[in-house]
């Protein structure tokens, strides 16, 4: 079959990496694609990912079969509806289920009203009303823009007044424009943080690998977030039962909520959780796979790609015996200088033919210049990603890869997966 996907990032490049080894599909494309889908796909470097009508012409010109929406923007917009307008098969949320990870204020309400486990907190679109609230709010807060951020919405919090300024910041002052124009306050729920992801086809549940990211820009947990630095997959002490309880109490109560409300729910379900001492908890729903997590989430999927896509876009998912690897995998990003602020592009990416054979290395803000070399083009440059048989080898492989690539200003987190943190569980 021929198959489109929609983006330009890491996410999409290790999207278009696994499902180039599928013997089903035929033709591979990717709108608009970067340096590392060119190897694996044609670019359609033309078409944006939020360019609807571009990627529904582009379906139909290229008669594609399937088309696999990476990014959140394009499916809250409503790129699925367009597509299905067309009789295209796509996979991904469509416009009312996306207004999961749209609207986190939706996101909240869901979970009171589903009984889904999840921190306590109120939504609000008068600033009055939320700093009202917020001066009897007996809790550490974190203040979130309900909107999409691009992961830069939710701002932790350590006073009260911090946390007045920064609804001031969002509401008042628009810092993150309509995004901010109604915000959620919760408790700051302390524990273990998980991404935990699911394939849905609006009726049946299937879980995936977890993985751990790391949104601040340095070592240690320290600097502004960004869009992700680095993950792994998986902890140690994510264990069975726990995996067990994620999927009865969160993920399946989530979906039938979803198809109660009149959202059937279809793609990725992608809760962002807190594990406190009192269990599971939902900080946040996404509609899509998490971007530094899919880097190290589909390298352990044994299954082919395409045919889990492919019945879940057409309802058959409980058709599919998805397995998954033991192996740990480990993947760093590396950045532009001065990421997630000001930072230049367009200098040489060298190194790239250096690295082992078998170490991953996923492209996001990168383009061919005119000799066909590699050149830098964005924030996030690169995850480089490695299995190993646990996760102190798959991140020694990373760390030892990610030494063979440079450009100018280049820099990344040298704790990712460290076992200081207690992220190998021994």
């Amino acid at each position: 079959m021929n198959i489109l996907v929609v983006g330009g990032g890491a996410r999409e490049h290790t999207i278009a990496w696994k499902l180039r080894q599928s013997p089903r599909v035929d033709d591979l494309l990717v709108a608009p694609g970067n340096a590392g889908t060119a190897r694996v796909a044609r670019n359609l470097p033309q078409i944006k990912a939020n360019d609807l009508e571009g990627i529904a012409q582009a379906a139909r010109e290229h008669k594609i079969d399937l088309v696999v929406v990476g990014p959140e923007d394009p499916l809250t917009l409503g790129i699925v509806d367009r597509l299905a307008a067309d009789g295209i098969a796509a996979f991904g949320s469509d416009k009312a289920a996306s207004h999961l990870e749209g609207s986190k204020a939706f996101c909240k309400e869901l979970c009171q009203r589903y009984g889904i486990p999840h921190a306590r907190g109120a939504s609000f679109t008068s600033p009055y009303d939320a700093q009202s609230y917020l001066k009897e709010f007996d809790h550490v807060p974190v203040v979130k823009a309900s909107g999409l951020a691009a992961g830069k919405g939710a701002i932790l919090c350590d006073t009260q007044e911090e946390a007045l300024a920064t609804i001031d910041r969002m509401m008042i002052e628009a810092a993150f424009g309509e995004a901010g124009r109604t915000v959620v306050i919760e408790e700051r729920l302390s524990g273990r943080e998980i991404s935990v992801f699911a394939f849905s086809d609006g009726r049946t549940v299937v879980p995936m690998v977890p993985a751990c990211d790391y949104k601040r820009v340095f070592d240690g947990g320290k600097g502004p977030n960004t869009g992700g630095m680095g993950s792994f997959s998986q902890p140690a002490w994510y264990d069975a039962a726990l995996a067990e309880t994620v999927r009865t109490t969160i993920l399946e109560p989530a979906v039938r909520g979803m198809a109660a409300e009149g959202r059937p729910y279809r793609g990725v379900l992608y809760g962002g959780l807190m594990v406190t001492d009192d269990g599971p908890k939902v900080l946040e729903f996404n509609c899509r796979f998490g971007d530094p997590e899919a880097q190290v989430t589909l390298p352990r999927l044994k299954s082919d790609l395409a045919e889990v896509l492919q019945a879940v876009a057409t309802d058959r998912l409980h058709e599919v015996d998805v397995q998954w690897s033991d192996d740990a995998c480990v993947g760093v990003v590396m950045a532009s200088g001065g990421y997630p602020g000001e930072y230049e592009t367009g200098f040489p990416v060298v190194g790239l033919s250096n690295v082992e054979e078998d170490a991953l290395v996923f492209h996001a803000g990168t383009r061919l210049d005119e000799e066909g070399g590699v050149v830098t083009s964005g924030g996030r440059v690169l995850t480089v990603a490695a299995l190993g048989a646990n996760l102190n080898e798959a991140r020694g492989k990373a760390y030892r890869n990610i030494q063979q690539i440079h450009f100018s200003r280049c820099h990344y987190r040298r704790d990712i997966a460290a076992p200081a943190q207690g992220a190998t569980g021994e």
